[in-house]
């Protein structure tokens, strides 16, 4: 039988940076084949090439045995192929039924036809998303299964997921992976780019590794281990890792430290640099998102809060940041209430802050690389009254190479950088606030490389280590176990915990808080 995907030579460039160079890969029908690699090595380029979304420079492309070479993303869906990019696509002021109606040639499909195929699609591979919902209101889990749905309604032969786990948690991610294996078991293929190599054991019948824009190898998944691609991707061992970057991979044997540090014992008794006192926060449709939390993190403390999605996590993120206001209770840092303060003040006193989605809270695409570093920092370039670009440039260089920022220099825009890089550049701002006292990170390696999540986690402990409070708010639950301190759970508005990492069966523990079946 032909493969569902032939990829033969395929090439691309922008400007000088090479980001394909002789790429060769089969995809089979009625598989799940997992494309691997850190940041920048061409993973979305590929897919984009074969979704039409860039016309590659050289070599060829086959579907199903016949030529293919789509001119855009319209001709590839036509073509039975659909793609579920990394960054969201769906316009965040219409609602969930706009979005899938939009470039349908069937925008006036009945609402009861459209339903009937959305509860056709929950039911066969369990994602239920709300076809009246505005996108602007949604969380982000949720988002990104409407995402799937859109594109599930095409009906693929050959369905292209990018980076698709990063946003969803567990029970997610489980019905994610069965939906990838129903989708193979109808005969038709799935492309699925992860970092997670647990992920890779569970579903993927082949994969391929890229390093540098080439294919570093792979193969079927009962002829190649998966330590062996790890090997490929970074030319370490999974016995190598810290447990905190193993625990992120979904890598066999992670396991949290078996007892706290003492220092870390002794700084949960200090008085907390951020503290929340019975912080109520209600969304825009009059819901409790926050329903009187209680939280403080202590100098130096690395503190985790975990949850499904949709509890009260990214309220508690955007109270914290001064994004919305809190209707009830009490913030403070270092003594200081902020509950009511804006933006620019909280960064002048010390806080910083990693937004869970980068794209649209965190960063300005068609801006420089050195323009997001420095963004509300500006005046430190300033002189007679103007920006001199220069300087700005040259410590904007300083601080690429030492977040391994891998761009096309200073002068690059945001948007040509990959997630992960993106990341990097935001979280490196971030920690450069003046006097930093507290850093608040929502989802700080979601989409990000071995090496990507491996420096992250360096960076925050090196925070920590300067005495600076830590919250990290992280679906990554066995990274939360073996990075913080202290674990909280987010259930429907309300903190609960802590629990102790090290204590044992943390991770039911964490479980059953998320369910509620515990309080």
């Amino acid at each position: 039988m032909n493969p569902a995907l032939s990829v033969r030579g395929l090439g691309k460039r922008f400007g000088h940076v090479h980001a394909l160079g002789d790429v060769s890969l089969r995809v089979e029908a009625g598989t799940v084949h997992c494309i691997l690699g850190e940041n920048g090595a061409g993973k979305s380029t590929l897919c984009n090439l074969v979704y039409g979304g860039y016309a590659p420079d050289s070599g060829s492309m086959e579907l199903a045995g016949a030529g293919y070479a789509p001119t855009s993303p319209a001709d590839a869906l036509s073509c039975g192929v659909a793609m579920v990019h990394q960054h969201f696509s769906l316009v965040s002021t219409m609602t969930v039924r706009e979005n899938l109606l939009l470039g349908s040639r069937q925008s006036r499909v009945p609402a009861g036809e459209l339903d009937g195929r959305l509860g056709r699609l929950s039911d066969e591979y369990q994602l239920e998303v709300d076809p009246s919902a505005r996108v602007s209101d949604m969380p982000v889990g949720a988002r990104q299964k409407a995402e799937i749905v859109k594109a599930l309604l095409h009906d693929p032969k050959l369905l292209l997921l990018d980076e698709p786990t990063g946003v969803l948690d567990l029970a997610e991610i489980d019905a994610l992976i069965a939906t990838c294996q129903a989708i193979a078991a109808s005969g038709r293929a799935v492309v699925l780019v992860t970092h997670k190599l647990g992920e890779v054991a569970r579903v993927a019948d082949a994969a391929t590794v890229l390093r540098g824009g080439h294919v570093a190898g792979g193969g079927r998944l009962s002829e190649v281990s998966v330590p062996r691609l790890l090997d490929m991707m970074v030319g370490r061992e999974a016995s190598e890792l810290d447990p905190a970057l193993a625990a992120t991979l979904g890598v066999e044997g992670a396991q949290a430290a078996t007892e706290p540090e003492p220092a870390a014992q002794d700084r949960a008794a200090t008085a907390p640099v951020l503290e929340l006192r019975s912080v109520c926060v209600r969304r825009r449709d009059g819901t409790v998102a926050l329903d009187g939390a209680d939280l403080s993190v202590a100098p130096g403390e690395i503190v985790g809060v975990a949850g499904v999605e949709g509890n009260g996590q990214s309220e508690l993120v955007s109270v914290l940041s001064g994004s919305i206001r809190a209707s009830s209770g009490a913030i403070s840092v270092d003594g200081v209430d902020i509950t009511n303060a804006s933006p620019a003040r909280r960064t002048a006193l010390g806080v910083g802050v990693v937004p869970e989605d980068r794209q649209a809270e965190a960063m300005v695409s068609e801006l420089s690389v050195a323009e997001n570093l420095y963004l509300g920092r500006l005046g430190d370039f300033r002189r007679w009254g103007l920006v001199s670009r220069k300087r700005m440039e040259e410590a904007a260089a300083e601080r690429i190479a030492q977040y391994s920022i891998r761009a096309d220099g200073p002068q690059a825009p945001m948007r040509s950088l990959s997630g992960g890089n993106q990341q990097k550049v935001v979280l490196a701002r971030e920690l450069a606030v003046d006097g930093l006292r507290a850093l608040v990170a929502a989802q700080p390696t979601r989409g990000l490389d071995i090496g990507a999540v491996d420096h992250v986690h360096g960076q925050l402990r090196a925070a920590a280590q300067e005495d600076v409070a830590v919250l990290v708010v992280s679906s990554e639950i066995p990274e939360l176990l073996a990075f913080c301190d202290r674990v909280f759970v987010s259930y429907r508005g309300q903190l609960l915990g802590p629990v102790d990492p090290s204590s044992e069966d943390a991770m039911g523990t964490i479980g059953q808080l998320m369910t509620g079946t515990v309080t």
